[in-house]
């Protein structure tokens, strides 16, 4: 591996840890109450399962990142990198796209069930999931880009 690609692999894997490790963060901070009709509700991330999924899925994409950070120079463990880097570039667009959804609905709600949209009344929390989600999908992209680059510069050696 050239010291080029060594390099925009490094560079490509930090700023996926950023995107992840942020996004777990900025969703698991993400709180706010309202008032309606003199009852508090609460918005908070752990009151929806799909969330909770992300916010975990994003913390183990943000820590294999961070180890294979510290492991990157190994060579003989390149096989193995490869695979796990198929597996958490899928984690991430599952958790992505499942806590996209539910946001959808927070926002637009849903006529046919009669669910409301929430936003107007907790809007910070909707900044905070709105916020997460797009570095969890910045994180996701940018996995898909690392693979894509290992799985070339794989093919390349392997030849």
């Amino acid at each position: 591996m050239t010291k080029y690609s060594k390099f925009f692999t490094l560079l490509l894997r930090l700023l996926a840890f950023a995107a992840t490790a942020v996004a777990a963060i900025v969703m698991a901070t993400s709180h706010d109450s309202a008032n309606v009709l003199n009852l508090t509700f609460k918005a908070k991330y752990s009151n929806t399962p799909t969330f909770v999924y992300f916010v975990i899925m994003e913390a183990i994409a943000s820590g294999y990142s961070l180890i294979t950070l510290l492991l990157s120079s190994k060579n003989s463990l390149r096989h193995l990198i490869i695979i796990l880097d198929v597996i958490i570039a899928v984690i991430l667009s599952s958790s992505t796209s499942a806590a996209l959804a539910i946001a959808n609905v927070g926002k637009k709600g849903n006529s046919h069930a009669g669910w409301l949209p929430i936003c107007g009344q907790v809007p910070k929390f909707c900044d905070h999931v709105t916020g997460s989600l797009v570095a969890g999908f910045v994180g996701a992209v940018l996995y898909l880009v690392l693979l894509l680059y290992s799985l070339d510069g794989y093919q390349v050696y392997t030849s």
